[in-house]
């Protein structure tokens, strides 16, 4: 496996989508669909494979493509698209040509409303293509069986309904037609539900639901229970099928889609060419920045390359803003809402997912690159003078004011750095004092810091709002290192950053980076005070009763413990199980000591 392949595999998301297997000379040799692109592009490499005609295949892979969609319908319409106009050597091509199908409502009167798979430009509507045959039978069954749309072929003109050229048929008679072809249902009675079959194919499922809410009832008022029921199932299949493509627009565009995304040293550009309402060609590739390019002049420039590369002729194209590029005979289109901007939308999920896999790879390359790059934002957002290369969070821990404790610790290149974890037992403070603690902990720490002269922290995390803040600013200022040493405090509902004396916290976008360090380090800070504190409180609550006992020494103590496990159970032992275990005389005092207890 080359390494391009193991950088590829790398980073691959866990997203739908359609990928393409490459050969030494750049020829696509395979197109497949996944819902998950990591999982399935990973198993080619990971297992044996019995197929001969498989492992041939893979030995032939030098490169892989991937395009992203939302969801797992959109990778059977692109996989379908990909496959008719690469032809790939390893796929099953389907020698019918063979497509999606659509549901077509006719442009006539009294139209009819059925599954096609070929577009006729007749001035009638499709909409589609759907994925699932199941979806497009449920869809069809339903609007007969609730708006009692025709099935017939007939030439219903008002002319030749008003000569009886027509009779009824079966459908009348079992009542699954109004017959439009004798005049028993007027035009317009008729189209006001096809009116309402095109809001339902557009997506819009309410009005369906209600109409078979309200069969659904009638049927249940009726103790028709099996027929409610199964009418209940159809309108579950609509609402679980039922998916507009954004791969398959049901219009025949014949454009070109761009989106952009930036970062300090590259631009990276997303290119989809649509075809008769189909992507056919994706491609996203990046530009080294020489100068300070604009964004214009850069999508202008990837615009110019992809469309000469392509050989592309469209008359539109999509752009999420106007570059500075002027072409003639085309037209700029910044859409706001429709097919066109879902194909924008997919365009822009494609260029951001690219470029956050070149990231990827090249922070495995360096690693040490991404905690720069972590640093230098949290130095950013946080407004530091100095890369927080070494930070410190504190953290107090007391149940009801008894055994009050503080932890400190400490992260080193934005990772903990456990060695460093330091432990801390509150001295001068007597009871819950959060305040007093922070501020003795904090004074301890930095003033045996400078005697011994250990490295000091370029940032101190406090867990706490204003009132802990301040009192650690305190301790600061009386060892001379405030205004030396950036400090903040993170208030634990909101996640709000307070600085020293600032009033108004900042809030930082709870996704970004920053913001998962902060919070590791206030949870990290958490854990290790609460794990001591329960240690030191536990410990004290097992031997503070034995050490009430004189001439009990820690030797009879660890005795009775290991025996006993617990002092409830050397309470409700018996004497001869007592003496048997440490002697008489050390047991008459511990039978002394459980008499004085119960006592109590």
């Amino acid at each position: 496996m080359s390494e391009e392949i193991k950088n590829t595999l790398a980073v691959i998301p866990h997203l739908p989508g359609c990928y393409q297997f490459i050969d030494e000379k750049g020829t696509v040799i395979y197109v497949g669909k996944a819902k998950d692109l990591k999982k399935r592009v990973s198993s080619y490499f990971n297992k044996n494979h019995e197929h001969p005609k498989t492992r041939i295949l893979v030995r032939n892979i030098r490169k892989i493509k991937y395009i992203v969609v939302n969801t797992e319908e959109d990778t059977f319409l692109l996989e379908n698209n990909l496959i008719k106009q690469l032809k790939p050597r390893y796929n099953v091509m389907l020698k019918d040509d063979k497509t999606y199908p659509y549901i077509v409502v006719k442009n006539e009167f009294f139209p009819r409303v059925y599954k096609t798979r070929n577009i006729v430009k007749d001035g009638s509507r499709y909409f589609g293509p759907y994925t699932s045959v199941q979806s497009v039978n449920t869809l069809l069954e339903i609007f007969r069986k609730v708006y009692k749309i025709r099935t017939c072929r007939l030439n219903l003109t008002p002319e030749n309904i008003i000569e009886g050229k027509f009779k009824v048929c079966l459908e009348y008679h079992i009542k699954r037609c109004n017959g439009p072809c004798e005049g028993l249902q007027t035009l317009e009675e008729y189209n006001k539900n096809i009116e309402e079959i095109i809001e339902i194919l557009k997506g819009n499922v309410a009005i369906i639901e209600k109409q078979v809410q309200e069969k659904m009832q009638l049927l249940a008022n009726e103790l028709r229970f099996e027929e409610a029921h199964e009418l209940k199932e159809k309108l579950v299949l609509i609402q679980n099928f039922r998916e507009k493509s954004q791969v398959v627009s049901n219009t025949n565009y014949n454009l070109d889609v761009f989106s952009i995304e930036e970062d300090e040293n590259s631009a990276y550009i997303n290119y989809l060419h649509v075809v008769n309402g189909s992507v056919n060609q994706a491609y996203t590739f990046e530009y080294k920045k020489k100068l300070d390019e604009s964004a214009q002049e850069l999508l202008s420039m990837g615009i110019i390359e992809m469309r000469d590369r392509f050989g592309s002729k469209s008359k539109e194209i999509i752009v999420p803003f106007i570059p500075d590029l002027k072409l003639s005979d085309v037209e700029f289109t910044i859409p706001q809402r429709g097919d066109k901007r879902k194909l924008l939308s997919l365009s822009e999920k494609n260029v951001k997912q690219f470029k956050i896999d070149k990231l990827k790879k090249a922070e495995m390359l360096n690693p040490e690159q991404r905690t720069t790059r972590i640093l230098k934002t949290l130095q950013k957002d946080l407004q530091l003078k100095e890369m927080p290369w070494h930070i410190e969070c504190f953290d107090n821990s007391n149940i009801q004011g008894t055994n009050p404790v503080a932890a400190c610790v400490v992260f080193k290149k934005g990772k903990p750095s456990k060695k460093d974890y330091r432990h801390f037992n509150v001295k001068s403070v007597a009871g819950p004092d959060d305040f007093a603690s922070m501020r003795e902990i904090v004074e301890r720490r930095y003033s045996r810091a400078l005697n011994e002269g250990s490295p000091l922290p370029q940032l101190i995390v406090i867990d706490g709002g204003k009132g802990q803040l301040n009192a650690a600013v305190e301790s600061l200022q009386k060892n001379g290192l405030y205004g030396k040493i950036a400090i903040i405090g993170i208030a634990k509902r909101l996640e709000e950053i307070y600085f020293p004396y600032d009033p108004v916290p900042l809030y930082i976008d709870k996704n970004s980076e920053t913001l998962k360090i902060i919070q590791h380090l206030r949870d990290e800070a958490h854990r290790f005070g609460i794990t001591f504190h329960r240690q030191k409180r536990s410990k004290s609550q097992i031997i503070s009763e034995l050490d009430n006992v004189n001439g009990i020494g820690p030797e009879t103590k660890k005795k009775l413990l290991s025996h006993f496990k617990s002092i409830k159970r050397i309470k409700e032992s018996n004497e001869e199980e007592i003496k048997k275990l440490i002697g008489n005389s050390k047991g008459n005092k511990i039978l002394k000591w459980i008499a004085e207890s119960n006592k109590k």
